[in-house]
This record gives structure tokens, C-alpha cells and sequence, in this order.
């Protein structure tokens, strides 16, 4: 890694270390630390949603014409004055509109911080830079996490006030270290239709492939991520009479599998087809989703209950592991010169769609139609398996399989690489 990868991890470490110590805690800090009752607090994680929704597409535009870091310095700002408002917020109106800033400026740094990654990287290292991003991001969430319960009191609202200022600091820290960094500048075709908000959005669309992996990602953070904290935790505990604090297992569980297997799974990943990863992946969430199943509709002891519930979620974190250095290099390979920042953002915007429909529909169904949800998603992961063998007929070889571009040179033996990887097909 070079000087400016390192400063773009150590800031994505730092982002995801801030939002531990607050995003386990925002509904009770809203609903029962500042007394603004369940409904407040319910509109408050949606308005994190909807800010979401409504500024990612216009990041990919300012990211184009403007470059990645002054867009991601003005979103740390902003996220920074959202959650030192958020923690001194007493009344709904104000925690509301501190939130907007807050869900505004983090759903911001994503593609922002993805593009520097990509401006800072080849074809041949992006996957491994983005499984170090999402490696450090987990680590930084769960330490966060676990130092912010130690210092929250739920009978002391000034104990929520450090924490978000502590995590608006982080942000503050970040934009300092981030001020420092040198990216590479991004190509530019000076007057290519792309250019243009509409031109760049219209390009996008035209592209089968990023329409496909678009499709595709809306159903994994739907399947997945989506029904982590709402649907499949209501089933855990509804159906299989999960306690809290194997729900709390059940999640470290899934970040230690990411921890452990992110590096390991690496090798594994670099030298298959993007899309027979992804289609793995899938077939792991199938799996998953039926020990799930188990856990709530067997007849076992709860200790087979609570154990297969907590195998559910390890295996959850093993398929993360083999998307995170797939996916977004991924965007990055389908994006025209210049518009890595525009393919970003539309990435990050289907990601939050998901996230924002996949509670509202898991939770509800989780809750009180067991076997039907269980069978729902499990379908559903069967489904990224399709859609990703279909995805790879959209890709070319090396957009497949990147390691193909490593192998385009003579080899030791004197004979050409394109006459070796003939032979290997």
C-alpha cells in the first residue's frame, strides 16, 4: 500500500470506530434517554433512509466534476455537526433534522471513500484493498461498540451526549487526516456525454452489466443485510426463543467469522470468477437461511435452537467476507473512465434502498409468519445464485476474473500468457 491507501484505511477505520458507539444505541437514547417516546425513534432510523436516498444521487454527480475528497470532506463536516446536534438534541424537531445531517453525510462517505480507494488502486490490487477496507470497518464498528456500552448509562443522558461527541470527533479527526492525502487524479474525456448529470445517469443505465449487478445488489442487501437487526432478529426471538443476549452472540459471531476468514477467503476469491463467488455466496445464504429454519420450526433442545441461530449468523459473515473484495471492485471495473464516483454512488443508492425496504417487509414478516418468511428468503438467496451465473454472461473475461490480466505476459516456460490461459479454459 501506498502512503495515501494507508491514510484512506486508517480513515475507514476511524469513520466505522465512531458510528460503534452510537448506531447500537440511537432508539433507546431517543425513545427512553430523552423520553421522546417509540415513534419518534422509528422516524428517526428512517430519516437516515430517506437522507440517504434523496443525496446519493447527486454525490456520484459532485464526485465526477469535483473529485472524491472535497465531497467526502464536506460529508464528514456535516456528519460531524449531525451527531454533536444529534447527542444535544432534546426535542423531536431537532433530533430529527439532526439525524438528516447525520444519515446525509455517512451515506455520502461511502462512495466517496470507494472512489479514493479505486483512484488509489489497479485492477489487480482492488480486490485486496477493498476486503482491508471491510475488514477495518467491522473491527472498528465492534471495538467501537464495545468501548461505547461501557460508557452508556441509560439513566444519564449526558453519558449519550460524550458518546456522540466522541463520534463527531472521530469524523473532525478524519477530516484531518484525510486533508492529507494525495489521490491520483481520475481520468477525464473532456465534453464525453458522461460528463453531464443526466448524460452520466443515462450512460449508466445503458450498461446491461451495471443494471444486472445493480438488480443483484438490491436482492443481497435486502436478503442479508436488511433482515439482520429487524426480521431474522424478530424470528430469533419470537420463534426460536432466542434470549438478548445470544441475539448479541449471534451478531458478534458474524463479525468474528469476518475478522477471521476476511483474509483467507481473499485467496480463495482472487482466483475465481467474480460471479461463481457471488452465486457461492447464495447457495451459503440458503444454507444459512434453513439452519434458521431450524432453529425456529425444529423440535430440538433451545440449546440446538440457540446454537444453529448463532451458526445462521456465522455464515451470513462468511459470505460477506467473499463479497467484500468482489463487489465493489466489481463497480469499479463496469465504470467508463471518470465515472467510478457516479457508478459509486448508484451502488450505495440500490444498497440503501434495500436497507430501507428489507426491515419494513422482514420485520412484520419475521415476527409472525415464521415458515413463511423462512422459506421466502431462502428463496431469495437461491435467487442470487441465478442472477449471478447470469451476471457473469454480461462480464468479460478480465471484468470476471481479474487475475486474467496478471497472466497477460510471458510466462517463466517463454510461452505468451493468452496461449496459457486458452490452454486453462
Amino acid at each position: 500500500m501506498g502512503a495515501a491507501m494507508r491514510r484512506i484505511h486508517v480513515g475507514n477505520a476511524l469513520s466505522a470506530f465512531g458510528l460503534g458507539f452510537t448506531v447500537p444505541y440511537l432508539y433507546v437514547y431517543v425513545a427512553q434517554v430523552r423520553g421522546l417516546g417509540s415513534v419518534t425513534a422509528g422516524l428517526v432510523l428512517a430519516v437516515f433512509a430517506v437522507a440517504a436516498l434523496i443525496v446519493l444521487p447527486f454525490a456520484g454527480r459532485a464526485i465526477v466534476r469535483r473529485g472524491p475528497l472535497p465531497v467526502l470532506l464536506v460529508a464528514l463536516v456535516t456528519a460531524a455537526l449531525g451527531a454533536l446536534s444529534l447527542g444535544l438534541s432534546a426535542s423531536a424537531g431537532t433530533v430529527l433534522l439532526s439525524a438528516a445531517a447525520l444519515g446525509a453525510g455517512q451515506a455520502v462517505m461511502q462512495p466517496a471513500l470507494a472512489t479514493m480507494i479505486v483512484d488509489c488502486s489497479t485492477t489487480e490490487t482492488r480486490s485486496r484493498a477493498f476486503a482491508m477496507q471491510f475488514f477495518l470497518q467491522n473491527l472498528g464498528l465492534g471495538v467501537g461498540g464495545l468501548i461505547g456500552g461501557h460508557l452508556v448509562d441509560t439513566t444519564s443522558p449526558s453519558s449519550f451526549t460524550l458518546l456522540f461527541a466522541i463520534e463527531a470527533a472521530m469524523f473532525l479527526v478524519l477530516v484531518a487526516v484525510m486533508a492529507t492525502v494525495r489521490t491520483p487524479r481520475a481520468p477525464r474525456i473532456e465534453g464525453a456525454p458522461g460528463q453531464a448529470g443526466g448524460g452520466s445517469w443515462k450512460q449508466l443505465l445503458g450498461n446491461r452489466a451495471m443494471v444486472q449487478l445493480c438488480v443483484l445488489g438490491f436482492v443481497l442487501f435486502f436478503a442479508c443485510y436488511g433482515q439482520f437487526e429487524s426480521g431474522l432478529s424478530a424470528y430469533g426471538v419470537e420463534a426460536a426463543g432466542i434470549s438478548t443476549s445470544a441475539l448479541g452472540t449471534a451478531l458478534a459471531a458474524n463479525t468474528l467469522v469476518i475478522v477471521i476468514a476476511q483474509f483467507a477467503v481473499l485467496k480463495f476469491v482472487e482466483r475465481r470468477k467474480r460471479s461463481r463467488v457471488i452465486a457461492s455466496v447464495g447457495l451459503i445464504w440458503a444454507v444459512a437461511w434453513a439452519v434458521a429454519g431450524y432453529a425456529g420450526l425444529g423440535h430440538g433442545s433451545q440449546t440446538m435452537a440457540t446454537a444453529a441461530f448463532i451458526s445462521t449468523y456465522a455464515l451470513f459473515g462468511l459470505g460477506e467476507a467473499m463479497l467484500s473484495p468482489t463487489l465493489a471492485p466489481l463497480v469499479a471495473d463496469l465504470a467508463p473512465t471518470g465515472l467510478a464516483g457516479q457508478y459509486n454512488s448508484a451502488f450505495a443508492l440500490v444498497k440503501q434502498l434495500a436497507l430501507a425496504i428489507g426491515p419494513a417487509v422482514g420485520g412484520p414478516l419475521g415476527a409472525s409468519l415464521h415458515a413463511p418468511y423462512i422459506v421466502a428468503f431462502l428463496l431469495f438467496s437461491l435467487g442470487i445464485t441465478v442472477l449471478a451465473v447470469r451476471l457473469g454472461r454480461q462480464l468479460t473475461d478480465v471484468q470476471n476474473q481479474p487475475s486474467l490480466a496478471r497472466s497477460r505476459v510471458v510466462t517463466q516456460g517463454g510461452a505468451p500468457a493468452d496461449a496459457v490461459v486458452s490452454a486453462e479454459a
